[in-house]
């Protein structure tokens, strides 16, 4: 599935205030089915959808609500209850349980409810709502997927700078790869971001140690517009509200578009990419961490090696990082060592360099391993071979520097 955003303008006050009646009665109906979930046993699917019904004869505004969001609004509150007996079957320790929606941001139409015009440059909303129509603003490349793929849902989301329609395609995005015939592991940390076993590190910009500034000016402006029992929620807190969110929107947006780009560039210019599997929820019960751990956005950077690596057709593994830092690449003998030791000195072998550099190593020899092959990392700058046991014979890859031989077979 392709989802492309494009924003909604030209709107009047009305308007803006009309969809937001529609993401509080989608919001509505999903509660409502997840209460009817908690006071019934063995609730499927098609008795949420019944629920729809019910609650269209007993609400106006649920009617107005088009008959699919009604629907969709219940998907929504059956993914969350599906995950949760998941999550229950498997006997994880945080199950997840469903629970209400306070703060709604969104509605979701499926085919009907909605009209594009022919040039794609306006939308209108059929529903009771009387939305009427909006202008539709996106670049090149999403009015192209709009003119020429089919549209299978319309999410219409409200965000700190405006409301966006975000078109969902049932259609899977495949390109075609440029094969290097290198191979990486990847170190995440905090002092480098990454840093590979050629001991190439990336700097993290630090998007919300940058912002702080600003961020603690508009918390501090907001603070003054609003006492509880003394001032009420007057015109200027709720601008001050918006300001504060338009920050926060703007750190969240650098920070995804830094991870898109190093993702990109790091599947573009390897075969294989390895990085470590980091458990980032307990890392962050560190509090002297958890700041710059929630600034750095590892999980973020992960997902998207995980997308360009499924369009590029190029393997993506996320090894264990156990023992990565403490075990010597040369020689396999465990040096144990703190976190503000920075250099990976071996008393077996006598190899000394970078903590994150030895740690790249493990992790590439690891995920070598996963995928049948052997690295062996070379100092002395000679020629390197990873082997792999195929069905009809043994087949063979060179790497140089960390160069794979794409035409060995190995992909």
């Amino acid at each position: 599935m392709i989802v492309r955003e494009a924003k909604l303008l030209n709107g009047t006050k009305e308007q803006y205030q009309a969809l937001d009646d529609a993401i509080r009665a989608a919001q509505f109906i999903r509660n409502k089915a997840v209460r009817y979930w908690m006071d019934n046993q063995g609730v499927s699917k098609s008795d949420l959808y019944n629920l729809c019904k019910d609650l269209a004869s007993e609400f106006d505004f649920a009617l107005k609500l088009n008959s699919a969001a009604r629907q969709a609004s219940a998907e929504r509150a059956w993914a969350a209850i599906s995950s949760f007996y998941k999550r229950c079957k498997k006997q994880e320790k945080k199950k997840g349980y469903p629970k209400f929606k306070k703060h709604c941001r969104s509605v979701e139409y499926k085919v009907s409810g909605w009209k594009l015009s022919d040039d794609c440059t306006r939308i209108t909303f059929t529903d009771g709502f009387k939305v009427g129509s909006l202008s539709v603003f996106c670049n090149s490349s999403t009015r192209e997927d709009l003119l020429t793929l089919k549209i299978n849902r319309v999410r219409v989301v409200r965000k700190a700078d405006g409301y966006y329609a975000q078109f969902c395609f049932d259609a899977d995005r495949k390109e075609t790869g440029v094969y290097t015939g290198k191979v990486v592991g990847l170190d995440l940390g905090l002092k480098y971001f990454t840093k590979d076993q050629n001991d190439n590190a990336v700097i993290y910009p630090q998007f919300l140690r940058k912002s702080e500034r600003r961020l603690k000016k508009a918390q501090k402006r907001l603070s003054k517009k609003y006492v509880l029992g003394k001032k009420p929620q007057s015109i200027n807190y709720h601008s001050c509200r918006k300001q504060l969110g338009r920050v926060h929107l703007k750190i969240t947006r650098q920070r995804k578009d830094w991870a898109i780009k190093q993702a990109r560039c790091v599947v573009h210019s390897n075969d294989v990419i390895v990085y470590e599997d980091l458990k980032i929820a307990n890392m962050v019960k560190n509090h002297h961490l958890a700041k710059s751990i929630s600034d750095a956005s590892w999980y973020q950077f992960t997902q998207w090696l995980e997308y360009y690596g499924k369009i590029w057709d190029k393997a993506v593994v996320a090894v264990s990082p156990n023992y990565t830092s403490q075990d010597c690449s040369h020689c396999g003998h465990r040096v144990k060592k703190s976190l503000s030791t920075r250099t990976h000195s071996c008393s077996s072998c006598g190899v000394e360099i970078c903590r994150d550099t030895n740690a790249a190593i493990n992790i590439l020899k690891k995920g070598m391993k996963m995928l049948g092959m052997e690295w062996q990392n070379s100092t002395s700058g000679q020629e390197e071979s990873a082997s792999k046991d195929g069905k009809h014979g043994e087949k063979t890859a060179n790497t140089i520097d960390g160069k794979l031989d794409i035409a060995s077979g190995f992909l």
